[in-house]
């Protein structure tokens, strides 16, 4: 007998002795209900809570959400329901034992996140794959990778975002900036106690954080796995949220909150690793240098920087990072010894911090789409060319300019085939549909800008 991917997890869900740890965690710690969880294409969550007395029964039969809720319940300017419309059927939402963790702001709660599939009563493809879900294709993606190259993509974040509302303004001297002060970070004191407690209680191995911009945090954790660190982002926004609604403020991921200051940007750090060992170094040397498999990574991701533009700043609002100048976010597919001006900076030994992605961005498409880059690279021993000397911000740069709108990014992606065959088909398709709508409706909104220049123009 044939059997599926979701017959494999139910068998998985109802046979590994993880479930009987669960349990017993469950009842333990009082745990009531739980969220079982699945990102959308925009890199949000969708949940269904149901009472944890039925942790049994959903383990093997999971939840049930409309297909559409994948694509964010999304209606574009013409009324279609985006992911499949209103008849569309529903997928099947099984949740993965490993991420089983109890909410530390309440231990009623819990969660899992959950890996979707079509349901077994669809002919021919029940039991598949959800073609939707980004978070699995991350880990299919990852395995093929691995299973290829003998190599382990490990990545870590960082997370910048802005906090807003009462007790959050600090003083800014003319010409100086609010970088690192220690008084400023004792303004976020209350924040950042309680986001690095619950963080650390939910398996994110906090490092360091700092102040940067008016109220700007940035709070890191060690680098992982690329699907761990996916997975912890996700978990950081939440656990986000969360502090901004005990503290009585909002926590923003909008990736450029004010013209004038510094984007949030969600920087991936990088390096491939083979067992213990970081391929991208070669051993005994400590100067910024990259060894050929390094070299040719590199020269992976910038050759299709552009085409995944569309994936690491996946709003309007992240291309205006790209218009004010001098805020150290790239503007042209090149690489740099510690450049900070650049759209790839060697940052340390065998290490490339990849400075496109946005606080906005999806982590297990942005992911998906590095390892794409980065095997085509390996693959085909691609140059990056030689490392950028002095500001990218000069016009000197010889290199290819990113896209510099979010209509231009998703042609970009659409013309790339290595990163747009990267994804599944549907999935890709669904993507560039809900982007391209949001680019219509802001090219079609009339803003105070539009006032302001044209309201008494003649």
């Amino acid at each position: 007998m044939t059997t599926t991917p979701l017959d494999r997890h139910r068998h998985t869900n109802t046979s590994d002795p993880r479930a009987d740890g669960i349990a017993a965690t469950i009842a333990d710690r009082g745990v009531e209900f739980i969220y079982y969880q699945v990102p959308t294409l925009t890199g949000r969550t969708v949940s269904k809570v149901v009472p944890a007395q039925h942790l049994t029964r959903n383990l093997e039969k999971g939840v049930q959400f409309h297909r559409t809720a994948m694509t964010d319940l999304h209606t574009d300017r013409t009324g279609q329901l985006l992911g499949g419309g209103v008849q569309a059927a529903e997928l099947t939402a099984i949740p993965d034992l490993d991420t089983f963790a109890v909410m530390p702001w309440d231990t009623s709660v819990a969660r899992f996140y959950c890996t979707a599939y079509e349901p077994d009563h669809i002919a021919d493809i029940g039991g598949n794959y959800l073609a939707l879900d980004t978070r699995a294709a991350l880990h299919r993606a990852h395995a093929a990778f691995t299973e290829e190259t003998g190599l382990v993509l490990k990545t870590g974040c960082e997370p910048e975002m802005t906090w807003y509302g009462p007790g959050m303004e600090v003083t800014v001297r003319p010409g100086g900036s609010t970088a690192y002060q220690t008084a400023n970070l004792e303004v976020m004191r209350p924040i950042y106690k309680l986001v690095i407690s619950y963080a650390r209680a939910l398996g994110l191995d906090m490092i360091e954080g700092d102040y940067e911009d008016p109220g700007q945090l940035e709070l890191n954790w060690l680098y992982d796995d690329c699907t761990t660190t996916a997975d912890r982002l996700i978990t950081y926004r939440q656990i986000c949220h969360q502090v901004a609604r005990e503290t009585g403020v909002k926590a923003s991921f909008m990736p450029k909150p004010a013209q004038g200051s510094m984007g949030n940007g969600c920087h991936h750090n990088l390096s491939l690793w083979d067992g213990a060992e970081n391929v991208m170094a070669e051993p005994g040397r400590r100067d910024l240098h990259l060894s050929k498999t390094g070299l040719h990574a590199l020269g992976g991701i910038l050759a299709h920087a552009a085409g995944s533009t569309a994936i690491m700043a996946s709003t309007v609002n992240s291309y205006k990072r790209f218009w004010d100048d001098g805020q150290f976010a790239p503007t042209t597919a090149n690489w740099g010894m510690d450049n900070k001006t650049c759209t790839v900076r060697l940052s340390a030994v065998g290490r490339l911090e990849y400075k496109i992605p946005d606080a906005s961005v999806n982590p297990y498409l942005s992911h998906t789409a590095l390892l794409a880059a980065i095997k085509d690279g390996i693959d085909n021993a691609i140059d990056p060319g030689d490392p950028q000397v002095g500001s990218s911000y000069d016009g000197k740069g010889l290199h290819a300019r990113l896209p510099l709108t979010l209509g231009e990014a998703v042609t970009t992606l659409n013309d790339d085939p290595v990163i747009r065959g990267c994804l599944p088909a549907e999935l890709v398709d669904q993507y560039t549909a809900v982007k391209f709508d949001e680019w219509a409706r802001a090219c079609g909104a009339v803003t105070d800008f539009d006032r302001e220049m044209y309201l008494e123009y003649l």
